[in-house]
């Protein structure tokens, strides 16, 4: 919901069958219906691929496959056209399998995850494509896809996994605000969480409190630095916290940002104008967690 509400990216490991797929197809039902504009912005990205969309207001859904190019998924081309990651746009690109994607591919995403944006570049001169999405993707820990598991024994020697989980690490997982450790279950509980309708409801309310004080179509994740210092303030109390859990973690200056990006969306979704203490410490939770697993798959 988090995630869905401020633009916010997510990594899921675990071994097969632990549920990240399901998971990620299950992200895009919880997604905002597309404003009128919105729905013809994507219907004309479409139309400069050449790729077929009806005039629909469900964001879209693009998962392409780990043999993609940089081309793919970024744009190019002679005459430059848009990528999966446009495709996506004010939608999910849900990247299966990342570890088999080649690292060449993983790094690109590295500006359009913070700028909303992808970039080509030829000699002719430069192609600018929208980009806004929510990234979803997920890897198995080592190529064997047992690491850590308690169903069946890893295979894969320590050389082979962490050549393996090296392609995702340093500024691709900075750029990513939940990463997620999963386990199989063996009974699923019917009755637990909510449904995707009032998930939705909420993420719509807190879209449109971002769209009012930005005076502009942006996520927590995307909006520029400047215009979230003069919208959003914190305590000094809060800043000296952050800056504190961020010394003794290690974090960069840009995990630091979004943390507080990260506040700022809980407290939307909570409907509180101003961001709370609460959300600060869920906020530093929630990177201090992804820490730890990049730690541990790491090892």
């Amino acid at each position: 919901m988090l995630a869905a509400a401020g633009g916010h990216h997510v990594l899921m490991t675990g071994p097969p069958g632990c549920g990240k797929s399901l998971l990620a197809n299950a992200f895009h039902t919880i997604l905002p219906n597309l404003t009128h504009d919105e729905v013809l912005e994507v219907y004309s990205i479409y139309q400069m691929a050449k790729q077929a969309r009806t005039l629909s207001d469900r964001p879209p859904f693009r998962g392409p496959h780990h043999s993609s190019s940089e081309g793919a998924i970024v744009g190019g081309g002679r005459y430059p056209k848009p990528g999966e990651m446009s495709l996506a746009h004010r939608g999910v690109l849900f990247l299966d399998e990342l570890g088999h994607f080649p690292r060449r591919v993983i790094d690109t995403l590295r500006q359009p995850l913070e700028t909303g944006f992808a970039v080509v570049n030829r000699v002719e001169g430069s192609d600018r494509f929208p980009a806004a999405i929510n990234l979803i993707a997920a890897t198995n820990p080592c190529p064997c896809g047992y690491y850590g598991s308690n169903e069946k024994y890893c295979s894969c020697s320590d050389k082979v996994r962490l050549k393996y989980m090296m392609k995702i690490t340093g500024p691709i997982i900075d750029r990513i605000d939940f990463v997620l450790e999963m386990k199989s279950q063996g009974v699923l509980n019917q009755a637990m969480g909510e449904t995707s309708d009032n998930i939705r409801k909420k993420v719509t309310a807190a879209r449109k409190l971002q769209r009012i004080r930005y005076n502009a179509n942006y996520t927590n994740t995307i909006v520029p630095i400047k215009l979230f210092e003069e919208k959003v303030h914190f305590t000094e109390d809060q800043l000296t916290r952050v800056a504190a859990v961020c010394f003794k973690e290690k974090l960069s200056s840009r995990s630091t940002m979004k943390i507080l990006r990260l506040a700022r969306t809980i407290s939307d979704v909570n409907g509180d104008e101003y961001v709370s203490d609460a959300a600060i410490e869920e906020a530093l939770q929630w990177k201090i967690k992804a820490s730890l697993v990049q730690a541990s798959i790491m090892r």
